[in-house]
């Protein structure tokens, strides 16, 4: 007896979705991203307007001043789906944990000055408030914005900023042997040192803008890159001899800023891009919210290192902004 094993090619249908396939043109293969991307955005049946906001549909492209024919235009160039961005994150984690590990079997934390502590505890330690409040700006954009190629990025990064508010945290705990007592301080360095007033005062001002691509102007190139600009890259002479330490356990802040800029820098440009109108409005929000972020820093440069460092990450956010088409 003999046995023949044979193999079989069966040609599926179709290769993917309609509308993906209509999008794309002709029956094409999609990758995973394209899937959980293109045209998911809701854009009929809607029973009726909010009637906290009855101008606008749910889901309205007139929530922003600037226009798009297509609002899928701005893809992410990450191709961040919940998949591919939960693998990401897995590994930037394992690296956090790895960071935090190698601190604490060598006690290197303990071995700081108590004034590299108190320094730590008074410039660093305050950011998991402003990263709280850019968490709760990205949410607001992903409910407010449109098209899912925005949006859905959007949610991944008020994750991020949440993972990072949770990292900072874990300084603190390092700090005080798992008291608590450093974040207790450092909450009420945020609300009444007057180093961070500015600061306080800018991420609380974004709160109530209502377009959405103003406040994703504001987050990205100003708060994104003139504070935490500041924070992560400038301000290391404060801490002095806890820097070592300090930048291990705050390394995946470093990763983060260079990924997401690379996305956020797309998203701007792709939209100034589509018409002169909406360079010309975009230009004017960077301008107005980079000023406004040298501003509200340069108390705290001037506090923790020089006021210099502040004018310095306006100018790197400023050259940023120009190399997207901006005018500012």
């Amino acid at each position: 007896m003999t046995v023949q094993i044979k193999t079989i090619d069966l040609e599926p249908k179709r290769q993917t979705f309609g509308h993906i396939a209509r999008r794309l043109g002709g029956d094409k293969p999609a990758s995973r991203y394209q899937e959980a991307t293109l045209d998911v955005q809701a854009t009929d049946n809607f029973h009726y307007k909010p009637l906290w906001e009855p101008e606008f549909w749910a889901y309205d492209t007139g929530k922003t001043a600037v226009k798009m024919e297509d609002w899928y235009k701005p893809l992410d160039p990450r191709q961040f789906y919940y998949a591919t961005y939960n693998i990401a994150r897995a590994n930037m984690n394992q690296a956090v944990e790895r960071n935090f590990a190698f601190i604490e079997e060598r006690g290197l934390v303990q071995t700081l000055s108590p004034e590299a502590k108190a320094a730590i505890e008074r410039g660093l330690l305050p950011l998991r408030h402003l990263h709280w409040g850019s968490n709760m700006n990205m949410s607001e954009i992903c409910q407010r914005g449109y098209g899912t190629a925005v949006t859905a990025p959007c949610i991944f990064s008020a994750g991020d900023h949440l993972g990072m508010a949770q990292i900072v945290s874990r300084i603190g705990l390092e700090l005080d042997s798992q008291t608590g007592v450093s974040l207790e301080n450092a909450k009420e360095t945020w609300l009444s040192d007057p180093a961070w007033q500015g600061v306080r005062k800018l991420i609380e001002d974004s709160f109530v803008e209502r377009d959405w691509f103003q406040l994703y102007v504001a987050q990205t190139l100003a708060v994104n890159g003139v504070l935490f600009d500041l924070a992560y890259k400038r301000l290391d002479s404060a801490w002095r001899d806890g820097v070592i330490p300090v930048a291990m356990l705050t390394e995946f802040m470093s990763d983060w800023r260079a990924e997401e800029g690379r996305w956020s820098d797309h998203v701007v440009k792709t939209v100034a891009a589509e018409s002169d109108a909406n360079k010309t409005i975009i230009s004017e929000w960077a301008t107005h919210w980079i000023d406004r972020a040298v501003e509200a820093a340069r108390p705290l440069a001037a506090a923790l290192t020089n006021e210099n460092a502040a004018a310095a990450a306006g100018e790197t956010a400023i050259a940023r902004a120009r190399a997207l088409g901006l005018n500012v």
